[in-house]
Order: C-alpha cells, then sequence, then structure tokens
C-alpha cells in the first residue's frame, strides 16, 4: 500500500507522462509535431481497429481534453512553467478534434496533421486567447482544440466539396 506521498509522486509521474505525450514531449526537436505524430497512432487505433461510433469518438476525446487539462496543469507545476514545451497533450486532443468524423485515409491524415500543425502554431483568436490569457492546464489544450477546430472545419468543406 501507497503512503500519502507516495501516492503524490505516482500521481504526478502519470500526470507527466501522459501530458508529455507518453515521454514525445522530450523530443529535442520539435516536440509539439512529434505530439502530434503520437496522436496519429491513436486516432488510427480508435477508427480503424476500434472502430468506435461518431458518440464514442467524442467522448473519448472529450476524456483527453479534461484529462489532459488536468495532468497538463499538474505538469506545468512540475516543470516550473505553465505551458513547457514538453507537455504535448495538448497537440494529442487538438488532432484528435481535427479528425473527428473523417474517414481514415492516407491524404486525409497527411492534410489534418498539415492543417492542425498550421493552425497550432499560427494560434488564430480565440486560439490566442487561450495560450495568452488562461494561465493553466485548460488554457494549454484549449488553445490547440480551437486550432483542431479550425482544422476540422477545412477537412469537413474539403470532405463536402469531394477532395478528400
Amino acid at each position: 500500500m501507497l503512503g500519502k506521498t507516495e501516492r503524490k509522486h505516482f500521481i504526478d509521474w502519470l500526470a507527466v507522462f501522459f501530458a508529455t505525450g507518453f515521454g514525445s514531449g522530450y523530443s529535442p526537436i520539435a516536440p509539439g509535431t512529434a505530439g502530434t505524430i503520437v496522436a496519429v497512432p491513436i486516432y488510427i487505433f480508435l477508427t480503424f481497429y476500434c472502430q468506435v461510433n461518431i458518440v464514442g469518438y467524442l467522448a473519448i476525446t472529450l476524456l483527453v481534453i479534461v484529462v489532459g487539462s488536468i495532468a497538463a496543469h499538474r505538469a506545468g507545476k512540475h516543470f516550473g512553467l505553465i505551458d513547457a514545451g514538453q507537455i504535448v497533450v495538448d497537440e494529442i486532443a487538438g488532432f484528435l478534434v481535427t479528425m473527428t468524423a473523417i474517414s481514415l485515409s492516407w491524404p486525409s491524415l497527411i492534410l489534418g496533421f498539415a492543417l492542425f500543425r498550421v493552425f497550432d502554431i499560427w494560434k488564430p483568436w480565440p486560439a490566442s486567447y487561450f495560450d495568452r490569457s488562461v494561465a493553466n492546464g485548460f488554457g494549454v489544450v484549449m488553445d490547440d482544440v480551437v486550432a483542431g477546430c479550425y482544422a476540422l472545419a477545412i477537412l469537413h468543406a474539403l470532405k463536402f466539396a469531394q477532395v478528400i
């Protein structure tokens, strides 16, 4: 049985592990891109192997957003910086948002990945608001969720136009 201190350390370790995208956030080159790369097999697993329906997909995505916000907040305290570069669970959440109701194909994966990264880096409003003004784990994750919404809108427009 773990004591109170050991439980806290274990929970902090789990939070940091999840917030860093299972360690991908420690990449010395483009940790945000590394975190997004981790999201790709998660998306493939959910849509191809598990074949979750839209309700299940949205529930899992919401769970990643909520748990990711909590984990990002704890990890921010661990790193001493609210939006430390190692925290990439926001990229995982944002990419899952991007790919909502998008059929699995190489063109949709590549385009979704690229669009999400562009909007995540650009941070058009209100993503910029969450990035600059909400100084907690929720703000860390929400700017990427907003970026994912922008990318999602473009992907669905391309899907509607039968480009993908």
